[in-house]
């Protein structure tokens, strides 16, 4: 094959994934009235916060200082308010001996969407992911499990971007 009919296959294969609405994970914009945002939550410690205030920077937008929640009518800027997280285990199954050998984790996420003028919106979902345990290795699956965590709240932050942008044509 010639470099020319590789370079045109390519071409015709880009092309059609374009035209039928292909888009790469994660490539979209943020909704205008999202580019500000406010973002509170409910606890003292919300890591799932952290989490999405770093990922709303990758999307350039820029987010208000936090305020206490009944403040937040003085802001012109959508405030979003994060529920504590919730993560539950789920027994699989069991080694012979009758200890546990895999769980299914639950990590529960809600949160509101209070717009400028006063409309308040809740969502909630949930994403889960099996854990293998071993008794023998306590703390390497103690630290599988921080980072099986870590990337469920980083999941989470994603998602809640998503529906931000969807959150814009709905309303």
């Amino acid at each position: 094959m010639s470099k020319a009919t590789i370079l045109a296959g390519i071409a015709v294969a880009i092309t059609l994934m374009s035209g039928c609405g292909f888009k790469l994970r994660n490539d979209f914009q943020i909704a205008d009235q999202f580019q500000k945002v406010r973002v509170q939550n409910a606890t003292q410690k919300s890591p799932l916060t952290d989490v999405l205030i770093r990922r709303l920077a990758v999307y350039s937008a820029e987010v208000i200082n936090q305020t206490h929640p009944k403040e937040h009518h003085q802001f012109q800027v959508p405030t979003l308010f994060i529920l504590p997280e919730k993560l539950e285990r789920r027994l699989l199954s069991l080694f012979p001996t009758g200890q546990v050998a895999e769980y299914e984790l639950i990590y529960f996420c809600q949160y509101q969407v209070q717009m400028p003028s006063g409309d308040i919106r809740d969502f909630e979902f949930q994403l889960t992911r099996e854990y293998q345990d071993d008794p023998d290795q306590v703390l390497a699956k103690s630290r599988e499990l921080d980072l099986i965590l870590a990337e469920m709240r980083r999941q989470a932050a994603d998602r809640i971007i998503r529906q931000l942008s969807k959150t814009d044509n709905q309303n």
